[in-house]
């Protein structure tokens, strides 16, 4: 499945990309024509029967439709196809985690050797669904590879997608703009308007956490990228474990430069600790209420506002070529 408008690709890329595939692969080519297509071709993939792999060429966003359309009908690894990443996007965190290069024709040929080589794995992923009891119970459930964020981070992803709708290029500068630009105009920055809920029984810190002002859920390391350096707000978090959170209770201008100067600086031994972050490592089940609607987002995808989202980190969701 093709991006066409995939951020880092041309045409000419694509074709170049699609024929050396198409050398060692009985290969199909499908381009997106609108948002959500992806996902409804990889579940007519899945639901076939007859697609053993499925390729995105694109950026996190497309990625996300493709597994989403894979896992329509639930994780299955053993049955439903496996998955192979083309980065085409600006960031490619996901593929990138995955240990690929962010060059896209160093990736397809990073591709070929490993399919050449039978070298996969099985990766968990993280589920986001609307919480039973909620205003948001109806919002249908959706996986998400590697972040999902409520709150201030869903914020800046939410206008970094306005200023691409005004034909802006999706750059880092254009992120550190509206990372600045959200941080000002920012009403709850002294006092967190999420609440953490854990299932009663839950060893480690407090089942309930109150006041919480971000809130950042990883399902790998790194979080995300500025420019090649990597983010680390939650270095543990694996591929083969449950969800991580990272959260602040504080936004003030102190809190924020401190916080923001760890998160530049940390590495995958050491993130960013303070009296005013949460870390939690390996969850499986949690929920993030909010007292008003709050932004939301999946992958860098900003999927509007919610006020109560519950997490699920699924072990063993998806098999992907390495």
């Amino acid at each position: 499945m093709v991006n066409p408008a995939a951020t880092t690709t041309s045409a000419r890329t694509r074709e170049v990309l699609t024929h050396a595939l198409a050398s060692d692969l009985k290969l199909e080519v499908a381009q997106t024509q609108y948002r959500g297509h992806a996902r409804d071709l990889a579940r007519q993939a899945t639901e076939s029967g007859e697609t053993d792999l499925v390729v995105a060429l694109g950026g996190d966003g497309t990625v996300n439709e493709v597994v989403n359309g894979l896992l329509a009908n639930g994780p299955d690894p053993d049955s439903h196809p496996r998955l192979a990443v083309v980065p085409g996007g600006s960031t490619n965190v996901f593929a990138r985690a995955l240990g690929l290069p962010n060059d896209v024709v160093e990736a397809t040929g990073a591709l070929l050797d490993a399919l050449r080589d039978g070298s996969e794995r099985t990766i968990g992923l993280g589920l986001a669904a609307g919480t039973p009891g909620s205003e948001d119970e109806a919002v249908p459930e959706r996986w998400f590879t590697f972040c999902a964020g409520f709150g201030f981070d869903a914020g800046v992803v939410g206008r970094v997608e306005q200023q691409r709708e005004r034909g802006k290029r999706s750059t880092h500068a254009l992120y550190v703009r509206q990372v600045v630009r959200q941080f000002l105009g920012e009403r709850n920055r002294r006092r967190g308007l999420l609440t953490l809920e854990r299932p009663d029984g839950t060893e480690g810190p407090a089942e309930r956490v109150e006041n919480l002002a971000l809130a950042i859920i990883c399902n790998t390391a790194p979080w995300s990228y500025l420019g090649n350096r990597p983010i680390y707000p939650s270095p543990d978090a694996s591929f083969d474990t449950g969800l991580d959170l990272f959260a602040l209770s504080k936004l003030s201008p102190p809190a924020v430069t401190r916080y923001a100067t760890q998160l530049l600086a940390s590495t995958p031994e050491r993130g960013p600790r303070g009296k005013h972050a949460l870390s939690l490592h390996d969850l499986t089940n949690f929920t993030l209420h909010s007292q008003v609607p709050l932004p939301f987002q999946m992958d860098g995808d900003h999927l509007g506002l919610r006020t109560s989202v519950t997490f699920t980190g699924v072990r063993r969701a998806l098999r992907v070529i390495v």
